[in-house]
């Protein structure tokens, strides 16, 4: 079991990564100290893995399962307010704990749903995803999304545990592990060139899910987010740099109505549009676009604008991005491979030429 910790004092806790972790008691016990608990799952997820985790929670605790249909359209109000009502019929007080099992949306609600119950309770992260042992399950960005946009509505609400156990990769869906490899390169994008370097180098190896590759990638990139989190909690400055391609992410994911690509491979894209959008202003070599649609194509990524799709509407998502301010344009671009930087004041004129091309 591989461990490390996000150091925020008194909200600190611990990411454990390893394999079997989700049928350890020993795991659970210090992190539930109340008597009621809302085990939140999905369609998909719940017939795999809720069994094993009930039989690994202290006998003193009432626990009602919680499921939603999978995907993210379901990261909504209505499900929040089906989790509210689930928390009510438990009678759970302010000692409960929300148990989220399951990737990116069931972390995110599960943790928005924790935030708000009695102005906000525990709630545990048991990521299931690749993507989101990687990104969501670290760092208390919690939220559901809107018609008009992703995660609009939500709260930093840091979990009391991450519990990534990585036997549930072996049921992933290979789009699925694919998606989660975007948010791996992404930390290298942003931080370490020389992450890249290893990414290339075994590139084959995490696309075939080999355990050890696999969990040693997610304990590198937990590790890059952890740090960057104990310095930035609430995105006042550099966690912004997290959000690389996340712009375009979000607003491709918006304008097909989360029914398109998943989040990871609008990810993919959209620092494929950073990257170049950084070389057309002058910013960073072409070069080190070019080689990131290389590593992402080998990953089996999307690298292109899904066809159909109105660059003008793009651009009005684009505009409703929590990062901008004052209603101006804010992007994460970079100097080149492993060199993020926060762009204020970024011309839309610019951004709608790259997307129309």
């Amino acid at each position: 079991m591989r461990r490390l910790d996000v150091a925020l004092g008194v909200r600190s806790y611990p990411i454990r990564i390893g394999p079997g972790l989700l049928g350890r008691p020993e795991l659970f016990e210090p992190v539930l100290p109340g008597r009621h608990a809302l085990l939140l799952s999905d369609s998909q997820v719940a017939p795999l893995y809720a069994e094993r985790v009930l039989t690994a929670l202290p006998a003193r605790l009432q626990v009602r399962v919680h499921t939603i249909p999978a995907g993210e359209q379901h990261k909504t109000l209505a499900s929040a307010e089906s989790c509210f009502a689930a928390l009510a019929e438990l009678r759970a007080s302010r000692d409960a704990c929300v148990i989220a099992l399951g990737g990116g949306v069931i972390g995110d609600l599960g943790g928005f749903v924790a935030a708000c119950w009695m102005r906000g309770i525990r709630f545990l992260q048991l990521p299931t995803t690749l993507l989101a042992m990687v990104d969501s399950s670290v760092g208390g960005k919690t939220a559901v999304d809107l018609p008009q946009g992703k995660n609009l509505v939500g709260a930093f609400h840091q979990p009391s545990a991450v519990i990534a156990d990585t036997d549930t990769l072996a049921t992933l869906p290979p789009r699925e592990l694919r998606a989660g490899l975007a948010e791996v390169v992404k930390y290298g994008a942003i931080f370490d060139a020389a992450f890249l370097d290893w990414l290339e180098a075994n590139a084959q190896a995490l696309l075939d899910g080999e355990a050890e590759v696999l969990s040693g990638a997610i304990e590198r990139s937990c590790r890059f987010k952890a740090e960057v989190v104990a310095r930035d909690e609430t995105e006042q400055g550099e966690r912004a740099l997290l959000n690389l391609g996340h712009t375009f992410g979000h607003a491709i994911e918006t304008e097909q109505g989360y029914g398109g690509l998943l989040h990871g491979e609008a990810v993919a894209v959209g620092m494929v549009l950073a990257a170049r959008l950084s070389a057309r202003l002058g910013l960073a070599p072409a070069a080190d676009a070019e080689r990131l649609v290389g590593l992402l194509a080998r990953l089996g990524l999307p690298t292109r604008i899904p066809a159909g799709l109105d660059p003008a509407k793009l651009l009005a998502h684009m505009r409703l991005d929590k990062k901008n301010l004052s209603g101006r344009l804010r992007l994460i671009l970079w100097r080149g491979a492993g060199q993020a930087l926060i762009v204020p004041d970024v011309d839309e004129a610019a951004v709608l030429g790259l997307l129309r091309d």
